[in-house]
């Protein structure tokens, strides 16, 4: 609420990725609205009607899969965070790998971004016409050095396949005795639509706690 009040943040979260289930997702135009349209929270349709039938299938198995959850902010005001210690993108990652289940987290062009040269992959500043300063690319994902520029922020988050599963899998008891364990009672076979709301909520967690620092810093409130 502060973070919209202040300045108009606005935070989307879905599920862009099941196992390699991939839907096409525009994160500056993507709405709540759409995500909420079906049970997986991808707001992909046509990715979204795959992404079921593969996460019904693998139940039927007794098995489990993973996936990428990707995460907006859009409107985040400039100069949260820090260059050294704090850093913005530090500290987005540090929420996110607290969550459970997750094993990975990227901003901006992540990995990909390791396929690229410097002169592919900088960001160029512009003045817009309103005269404010913008990147005409946002591989950076909305932070520079640690700080947020005011462009998008963009994280992904890989979740892990649920551990607890029907099929049968080799274990040791306390004892150290050799054993065999078959899980009962009601797991997901898929984490992903569950863990988009955690997502977003520790996004806005994290940007709140910097706007409020900043405010420390620089009196923003009345």
């Amino acid at each position: 609420k502060i973070l919209k009040q202040y300045a108009g943040v606005e935070i989307v979260g879905y599920v862009k990725r099941i196992q390699d289930i991939e839907g096409a997702i525009n994160p500056d135009t993507v709405t709540l609205e759409q995500v909420e349209r079906n049970i997986v929270r991808c707001p992909n349709a046509e990715a979204a009607e795959r992404m079921i039938d593969r996460i019904e299938q693998i139940r039927d198995q007794g098995d489990s899969i993973g996936g990428v959850v990707e995460c907006v902010a859009r409107q985040v005001p400039k100069g949260l965070g820090a260059p050294v210690f704090d850093k913005l993108e530090a500290d987005l990652a540090k929420g996110v790998m607290s969550l459970p289940a997750s094993k990975g987290f990227e901003l901006g062009s992540g990995f990909a971004g390791t396929l690229l040269t410097g002169s592919q992959h900088n960001d160029e500043f512009f003045t817009d016409e309103s005269g404010d300063w913008r990147t005409r690319t946002n591989r950076s994902g909305g932070t520079q050095g640690g700080i947020s520029n005011g462009e998008t922020i963009i994280i992904r988050a890989a979740f892990k396949p649920t551990a607890t599963i029907r099929k049968a899998q080799n274990t040791v008891t306390n004892e150290g005795e050799n054993t065999v364990l078959a899980a009962r009672g009601r797991h997901d076979p898929c984490v992903l639509p569950r863990a988009v709301p955690m997502v977003e909520a520790m996004m806005a967690l994290v940007l709140c706690d910097h706007l409020l620092r900043h405010h420390g810093q620089c009196k923003l409130f009345d």
